[in-house]
């Protein structure tokens, strides 16, 4: 029959419930005695792991690549080698990845009547079926409660105050901030601002203003690039985003093009400050190494902005890993970077 919300033609199945798929439980077989399908009509996995499988899926695992920010502020300070930081920080990535796959869980539980009339999304596991509702919520739940008592006994009691408002705004983004204009990218951004902070306040090591500042507009540089490039593409109907409709492509563009502005301008009053403001200046140094590392940096902000004025970066990810001239840059960057540090 066609479904009145997608128009898409799909085999008769049984009454769906908010738990997550058929009036039965989450699955329903076809008239033909075929293997059971879920609320998107495709026939779901079956076996002892498909739903584990189906909780990973949810959980995001590409995402959790951005977890990687918790090494920003310890490499900028140059102790990642220093004796017990790098346990530190490994543990510091386990438990925001815990995090945010807590929040992944929850909200493809929050959103499943929603995602179910998606073109897309109806396929995640939550709203195929393949994972309940209540299981979802209640994975997210025990990820959160893992995470928040994980930092404070195995990192500090900042890391999991760090951590705490990390789940606070994001548990909040999914049932109201996501609907108000502006909100939505500053919440989004500091996703990225807080992943860069919780390294530092793993290991003790005290966050400078201009670290802050650089992370905090490079994140909404991202976040309002990635916006601009789901706006232009869809032509304002709000079809992925709702809010998007909120926005015009020409103040998108305006918000990412004043965060990569200040991000540079930021990032060259780091790297060109006192010692007091700047670590690691050494005295001995044969080049200028921190300041050298501003044309990189530079190169880095203008190759992401080719994409991001092609409206091609609605998946910063996919842009770092194909791109090989950004990549270079940023080894580059790191390089130089790297021997600020190192004091060679």
């Amino acid at each position: 029959m066609t479904t009145p919300r997608t128009g898409l033609l799909e085999p008769a199945t049984e009454p769906v419930t908010e738990s997550g798929g058929a009036a039965d439980g989450a699955r329903s077989r076809t008239p033909d005695g075929g293997p059971p399908k879920g609320a998107a009509g495709r026939p779901l996995p079956s076996g002892p792991l498909a739903v584990p499988r189906g909780l990973l899926r949810t959980a995001r695992p590409r995402q959790w690549i951005k977890n990687v920010l918790v090494l920003a502020a310890p490499a900028a300070a140059g102790e990642l080698a220093s004796p017990g930081v790098p346990a530190r920080l490994a543990a510091c990535f386990a438990l925001f990845t815990c995090a945010s796959a807590a929040i992944y869980l929850v909200n493809d539980a929050k959103d499943v009547a929603a995602d179910r009339a998606h073109p897309t999304k109806r396929f995640r596991p939550v709203a195929a079926g393949l994972v309940p509702v209540p299981l979802a919520y209640g994975t997210g739940l025990v990820l959160a409660a893992l995470a928040l008592a994980g930092a404070t006994l195995v990192c500090s009691t900042a890391t999991a105050l760090v951590i705490g408002s990390y789940l606070v705004m994001q548990l909040l983004y999914c049932t109201w901030f996501k609907h108000l204009p502006v909100v939505d990218l500053m919440v989004v951004a500091s996703g990225f601002l807080l992943r860069a902070m919780a390294g530092g306040t793993a290991i003790g090591v005290p966050l400078s203003r201009w670290f802050l500042i650089t992370a905090g507009f490079g994140a909404l540089f991202l976040v309002a690039a990635k916006r601009y490039s789901e706006r232009a593409g869809e032509g304002g109907s709000g079809r992925t985003r709702p809010l998007l409709a909120a926005y015009s492509t020409e103040y998108l563009r305006f918000v990412w093009q004043l965060a990569a502005g200040v991000t540079m301008l930021s990032y060259c009053l780091w790297a060109l400050g006192s010692p007091p403001e700047s670590p690691h200046v050494p005295a001995g140094a044969v080049l200028p190494w921190r300041p050298l590392s501003i044309i990189p940096f530079l190169v880095v902000l203008l190759r992401y902005a080719v994409f991001a004025d092609r409206a091609e970066s609605g998946a910063p990810e996919d842009v770092v890993l194909r791109d090989r001239p950004l990549q270079i840059a940023a080894a580059t960057w790191l390089v130089l970077y790297g021997f600020s540090v190192a004091g060679l």
